[in-house]
């Protein structure tokens, strides 16, 4: 299991360790190395760095970090789930563990079942793990059988472990209006995916998922919602998809959650449930990000309740569903 990462400690140097080997990806910002070198090492490191070290803080635990963790924690439960036939590993694209750590783990293995732990596919993330992983692999004398899960979207426990964590919270309140924030990407990397010039970056092109758009994220991330509200008995009209955590100048896709959420109150909507499903684990973007930030924003436009429904985490219909997505690629 890979997942993204996060820094060693919420101190500033390891903060800034952390986003210059995150940022230095050449598919998280996917200019020439010798425009992106400058802007993260003289710019976005050193600025944003004592920023994000001081919200790491606030979500820093006992445990340190929510991410790693709840990583362990499914790992445990992963292994205890399939038995000594397998052996179940975790890694971080960025920072430690690391890929390779976890990739030495399970050298000796006939056969390895990749799953990067982003719901919906984006070159940035699920794409950047299967490039490292061949990169690590290509110089091993005996490279055992691959098996790469693209995403898992679509899978009914995933969409159940959501909807388990969400009915609580609407039994106790009756909100007016459900928002489904997922990470944003550049529209860039969306065209960049597109099957036959399909994609307009419109609700029009993201109102149905096959073929022509299987690959583009935002066209995963409009499905995931779709499949949750039909789990939830949420009605179209009720519900946003909207997009979060961009960075830079450049257009990302839309619609902004921070801009969607101000205009809320005056159209009456003073209650919201909001989930973040393109995060299994929580972290900064769903904690701070989704939990407080939003909230905050929420409030001040004349909002009376916000309500963010948590990650997946360790739950136990995640870990059934990760448990079938192993036993399905291991026939």
């Amino acid at each position: 299991m890979i997942n993204l990462g996060t820094p060693d400690s919420p101190s500033t140097g390891d903060v800034r360790k952390y986003l210059r080997e995150f940022l230095m990806d050449g598919r998280v910002i996917d200019i020439p190395y010798w425009k992106r070198w400058p802007l993260v090492n003289l710019i976005i490191a050193p600025f944003r760095a004592p920023k994000s070290a001081a919200v790491y803080q606030q979500l820093w635990q006992d445990r340190g970090s929510p991410l790693l963790f709840h990583g362990r924690d499914l790992q445990t439960l992963l292994q205890e789930s399939l038995g000594r036939e397998y052996q179940v590993a975790l890694g971080m694209r960025y920072q430690n563990p690391g890929i390779e750590q976890a990739l030495e783990q399970l050298r000796s293995a006939s056969h390895i079942i990749v799953i990067p732990l982003f719901p919906q596919y984006a070159s940035a993330s699920t794409g950047s793990v299967q490039e490292k992983i061949m990169d690590l692999v290509k110089n091993w004398v005996s490279i055992p059988e691959i098996i790469f899960v693209s995403n898992f979207l679509e899978q009914p426990l995933f969409i159940e472990a959501f909807a388990q964590l969400a009915r609580p919270y609407m039994q106790q309140t009756d909100f007016d209006h459900f928002v489904f924030s997922y990470h944003g990407i550049p529209e860039r990397q969306i065209r960049a995916a597109a099957v036959d010039n399909y994609c307009r970056l419109n609700e029009k092109c993201c109102a149905s998922y096959h073929s022509k758009n299987q690959f583009c994220y935002r066209a995963q991330c409009f499905q995931t919602s779709r499949l949750l509200a039909s789990a939830l008995d949420i009605p179209v009209q009720n519900y946003t998809v909207s997009f979060q955590s961009r960075l830079g100048k450049d257009p990302w896709i839309k619609p902004y959650t921070d801009q969607v959420i101000r205009e809320f109150p005056a159209a009456g909507i003073k209650k919201v449930l909001a989930f973040s499903p393109s995060f299994i684990a929580d972290c900064l973007e769903t904690t701070i990000e989704g939990g407080v930030e939003f909230r905050d924003i929420f409030l001040e436009a004349g909002g009376e309740h916000w309500q963010l429904v948590e990650s997946l985490n360790d739950s136990p219909t995640w870990v059934r569903c990760l448990k079938e997505m192993v036993i399905s690629r291991s026939d």
